[in-house]
């Protein structure tokens, strides 16, 4: 699990780095079909359907429609706002699923855990800080992203079991080059005009991308698939109320690489809704339920 968040913050980074010389939407794409691929080959490989019918119900509907809104927005959030704030809100991700794991799937949610949510949902505020000064709108695409991948861990509770993670995999990356797609269409050039300027770059246009941008581009999802693994390992081979609060260390990373990387100093009040975000969420995962 360590790994795993290891390695979906250093892909955040790279993410970060290939949207400012190539319009965000074709990173997307790129990554999203690279995923496909690499899962695709899986999925063969154990001899099972790429895309099995199963794919195509209700239930998973809803879950590609909540992974495409948490990939389009966060992804938005990690190019356009300092790596450490988009993280730290997605943070929030587990505490939403408690609540909807007791107000969807009838739950039993003891007063600790109601508490816990409570408190990091106050974490979340103290991020965002809306009607003081500092509010940023843009980290409310952090928001709307994590929203979205709590819906897209809630539906996977009722997905059908006899699909493999391999194929869970296919289409979670096939979701992810259609929300570049979509953001292609009606976004513009590269973020924060990098090697290919923005002016230069039609409104949702495709660009020739420069070599370093496609390096950026295959490191994104070398690490973006790598990191799927590890997760998808970690969850099958560990207790899930063990494993999960390692969720946590994302923040760590991602506090490391946007220091290192980008020169981010995430201010005092940020840095303690991260805490109380945190520290609200493993009391939550690891408390009992009465």
């Amino acid at each position: 699990m360590v790994a795993a968040m290891a390695g979906f913050a250093v892909e955040d980074g790279f993410l970060k780095a290939a949207a400012r010389e190539m319009p965000l939407g074709q990173v997307l794409i790129l990554v999203g079909l690279a995923g496909m691929l690499a899962f695709g080959g899986l999925a063969r490989w154990a001899g099972d359907p790429v895309i099995p019918r199963t794919l195509f119900t209700p239930k998973m509907a809803l879950r590609s429609g909540c992974e495409v809104t948490g990939r389009l927005f966060y992804a938005l959030a990690v190019a356009l706002t300092p790596l450490s704030l988009a993280s730290a809100i997605l943070q929030a991700t587990p505490l939403v699923v408690v609540l909807g794991a007791a107000v969807i799937f009838g739950e039993r949610v003891g007063l600790r855990r109601w508490l816990a949510v409570a408190a990091g949902f106050a974490g979340v505020l103290m991020i965002l800080r809306p009607g003081l000064e500092g509010f940023d709108a843009l980290s409310l695409l952090a928001l709307a992203g994590m929203l979205g991948f709590a819906g897209r861990d809630l539906a996977t509770r009722a997905a059908p079991p006899a699909l493999s993670n391999a194929q869970l995999g296919v289409a979670g990356f096939a979701m992810l080059a259609l929300s570049g797609a979509i953001l292609l269409a009606v976004g513009g050039g590269p973020v924060g005009g990098g090697a290919v300027g923005a002016g230069a770059v039609g409104r949702g246009a495709a660009v020739l991308p420069p070599a370093s941008a496609l390096l950026l581009t295959a490191a994104t999802a070398g690490f973006g698939v790598a990191a799927y693994a590890a997760l998808t390992a970690a969850m099958r081979t560990g207790e899930m109320s063990v494993v999960t609060p390692f969720r946590y260390t994302r923040l760590v990373f991602a506090l490391i690489l946007g220091a290192a990387a980008y020169g981010e100093r995430p201010d005092a009040l940020t840095l303690a809704g991260a805490v109380v975000i945190v520290a609200s969420g493993v009391l939550a995962l690891t408390g009992r339920k009465a």
